[in-house]
C-alpha cells in the first residue's frame, strides 16, 4: 500500500470540475478532518466544513462528488502526511514494511484509529459497502506495499512463498481486525513481529 503528491495527495482519483487552488483544497481537507477528530462524522457537515474553511458549499460540491467522498479525501490527505509511503531509498523491503506497519499500529491508537473506523462504516452505512473507501483510500496504497513485497520476495530478502496480496491482507487486516474488535493491544512491537511472522525476512 509510486505516486506523486499531484494525485490527490496520495493517488486519489482525478475530481470533477475545474482545477483546484492547492491552498483552499488543503484547507477544505484539514478541516473536514479537524472536525471529523472532535466532533465526530454526524457534525461533520458540508456546511460545517464550509464554515470552517471559509469556502461556499458550491465549491465543495464541485470539487467532491458527495460528502463521503469528502471525508474518505480528508482521512487521505492526513494519512498521506501521518503515514507517508516507505521510499525504497529507506531499507530492504522487509525493513521498510516493519516500519510501516508499526507507525499504522502506532496511528491506530489516537484519533487516526477512531476517525477511520468511523469513515469506513459511514461508506458501509450510506452505499451498503466499503468499495468507496477502497476506490478512493486503500487500494492504492494496498496497491504500492503489494509491490514491495513482491520486490522483496524477488531479491531474496522475503522468503515467504504466497502472493503478495495474501501476505500484505495478513498483516493489515490482521492488525485492524485485532483493533476494530479489541482483541488486544496493537502495538508497534507487536506489528513488527507480524511482519517477521508473515514474511519470514532474512535480515
Amino acid at each position: 500500500m509510486a505516486r506523486n503528491e499531484g494525485e490527490g495527495s496520495d493517488g486519489a482519483p482525478p475530481r470533477r470540475g475545474r482545477p483546484r487552488s492547492i491552498e483552499t483544497a488543503n484547507a477544505i481537507l484539514e478541516s473536514a478532518y479537524a472536525l471529523m477528530a472532535a466532533t465526530g462524522l454526524a457534525a461533520t457537515t458540508i456546511d460545517a466544513v464550509a464554515r470552517n474553511s471559509d469556502v461556499s458549499k458550491m465549491t465543495i460540491y464541485k470539487w467532491w462528488p458527495s460528502r463521503e467522498a469528502l471525508l474518505i479525501d480528508a482521512f487521505l490527505h492526513h494519512a498521506a502526511q501521518m503515514l507517508p509511503l516507505p521510499p525504497e531509498s529507506s531499507g530492504t523491503p522487509a525493513a521498510r514494511a516493519r516500519r510501516h506497519a508499526a507507525a499504522y499500529a502506532e496511528a491506530l491508537q489516537g484519533e487516526f484509529g477512531k476517525v477511520q473506523l468511523a469513515v469506513i462504516s459511514e461508506c458501509i452505512s450510506k452505499t451498503g459497502s466499503a468499495e468507496l473507501f477502497y476506490a478512493r483510500y486503500l487500494q492504492f496504497r494496498r496497491d504500492a506495499l503489494l509491490e514491495m513485497i513482491a520486490a522483496g520476495q524477488k531479491d531474496g530478502s522475503i522468503l515467504a512463498q504466497g502472493l503478495p496480496e495474501d501476505l500484505y491482507d495478513a498483516i493489515y487486516g490482521g492488525l485492524f481486525y485485532r483493533y476494530a474488535f479489541g482483541i488486544a493491544p496493537v502495538t508497534p512491537a507487536y506489528a513488527r513481529n507480524l511482519v517477521d511472522l508473515v514474511l519470514r525476512p532474512k535480515d
